[in-house]
């Protein structure tokens, strides 16, 4: 497995140059700690959350005109080169198909314990201090206005609302990162999200003070 999980860094780290400094290879690598923090306490198997924290984001649909498929073509194919077992592979594609906030809606009822513990560690990336620097950088990227008091977040967006939004940075912390808390499926994981989250509640709240010179 060390040897498996060495070559999946390798991998990742040369797929992922130069991509966007929010997606790129220190997110996986912090989602790959936190997914090992949260899998010490929970009943799991530790090289499907390894591998699909890793490959995660190996090709974010946002960076490839909106296809969901690329990721999956790609991480089947390094697997299977790795000679991986097919029931392996099911498992970290699935993990990769299903970890998404904008597909939450779609995914199966009941969801292995492995994409609870990698979903966690993803969306736990995304709060705090970390998700206020990534959101804004993303928000840079896109040349999204940082804020504007006449645009309102849109809440309860469809899939394909979410994915075509270009609203304001700070409408994103209500329209996904404030919401990510309560969707938090390990009990490692709601206790690193509810500190982050609250330290999301504290930054906007002297973002208007300031924003307002009040």
């Amino acid at each position: 497995m060390k040897n498996l999980i060495e070559n999946t860094v390798e991998f990742v780290k040369e797929k992922l140059k130069g991509a966007e400094a929010g997606h790129d290879w220190y997110h996986i690598e912090r989602v790959w700690k936190l997914s090992k923090n949260i899998a010490e306490t929970e009943e799991c198997n530790i090289e499907v959350v390894e591998l699909g924290a890793l490959l995660h984001d190996i090709a974010d649909p946002k960076f490839h005109n909106g296809d969901e498929t690329v990721a999956l073509r790609v991480s089947r194919e390094f697997l299977e080169n790795q000679d991986v077992p097919e029931n392996i592979i099911e498992k970290v594609l699935f993990i990769i198909k299903n970890i998404s906030f904008k597909n939450r809606a779609e995914a199966p009822e009941h969801l292995p314990v492995e994409l609870k513990i990698v979903q966690d560690a993803d969306r736990i990336d995304a709060i705090g201090a970390i998700g206020i620097a990534r959101t804004f950088n993303f928000g840079g990227f896109k040349n999204n206005l940082m804020y504007d008091p006449e645009i309102k977040p849109k809440l309860n967006m469809s899939k394909e609302e979410y994915k075509k939004s270009n609203g304001t940075t700070v409408n994103h912390f209500y329209e996904k990162l404030l919401l990510l808390k309560y969707l938090m499926n390990t009990r490692k994981g709601k206790e690193i999200a509810t500190e982050r989250h609250d330290f999301m509640l504290q930054f906007l709240d002297q973002f208007y003070k300031e924003w307002n010179v009040s």
